[in-house]
């Protein structure tokens, strides 16, 4: 890449963005040597998914790419140690939403801006309408995983309630997408540290959701004030 298209790219995000990218890409790194040394599909992996977070947090379609990959790679990361649950969410549902929600970013632009998306307001009917949708979801999913024999049924079932709000609420825009993945980030963060007890190189997965539940954090707060630029702006016109 060219000097001007570096300029650019740091010039695209804000200090506290490419510090919160580089101190999450740090830790990362430093989990995977310090537990894991081996699965670099899971170094892989956490790189990918955080970097999509902070492209997330623009509300640039460049993190939805990123979120399938990630989605593939953890997929398969989760076969490993037999967690089905999350394996067919993210194979099944989190990868294919991702895909929905880049071409509802893409066709939603704000202002024509294509590196950034128009923020949505859900409506109470629709809010409605999603936990019910969530709440069919988890019944049908409890029995699915139940018949693979995943392990930690409760929370691979309670992470599948979680992700697929996360997704929903991605898919239509809302800032509350990145609440959703926090939530999700915690489930997954107790899933992992269990897995942990038999293979401690697990801990650099437990660390990766550490440091993805700190993005979703800055990504909700990050979507809040665009959000709000948006409708003062638009009230303005």
């Amino acid at each position: 890449m060219s000097y001007k298209k570096w300029k650019s790219v740091l010039h695209y995000f804000k200090k506290e963005e490419i510090a919160l990218w580089c101190a999450s890409v740090s830790l990362i790194i430093a989990a995977f040597f310090l537990f894991d040394r081996e699965n670099c599909g899971t170094l892989a992996a956490s790189l990918i998914g955080v970097t999509s977070l902070i492209f997330n947090a623009k509300g640039n379609p460049i993190g939805q790419i990123l979120m399938v990959a990630f989605s593939v790679l953890y997929g398969a990361i989760s076969f490993t140690f037999a967690y089905y649950g999350e394996m067919v969410t993210y194979l099944g549902m989190t990868a294919p939403m991702a895909v929905f929600a880049l071409i509802s970013w893409l066709k939603n632009p704000y202002n024509g801006n294509k590196t950034e998306v128009r923020v949505n307001r859900l409506k109470r009917k629709e809010i409605l309408f999603m936990l019910l949708l969530a709440a069919v979801v988890t019944v049908v999913f409890y029995y699915i995983l139940a018949a693979f024999h995943t392990a930690n049924l409760i929370l691979s079932t309670i992470s599948v309630t979680t992700s697929f709000i996360a997704v929903y609420l991605t898919f239509r825009r809302s800032a509350f997408y990145a609440v959703a993945y926090a939530a999700n980030d915690i489930v997954l963060i107790v899933l992992w540290i269990l897995a942990s007890f038999s293979d401690v190189s697990y801990l650099s997965v437990v660390i990766c959701f550490v440091v993805f539940f700190a993005n979703d954090i800055y990504g909700f707060f990050s979507w809040w004030k665009m959000q709000q630029r948006q409708e003062a702006n638009h009230n303005c016109v």
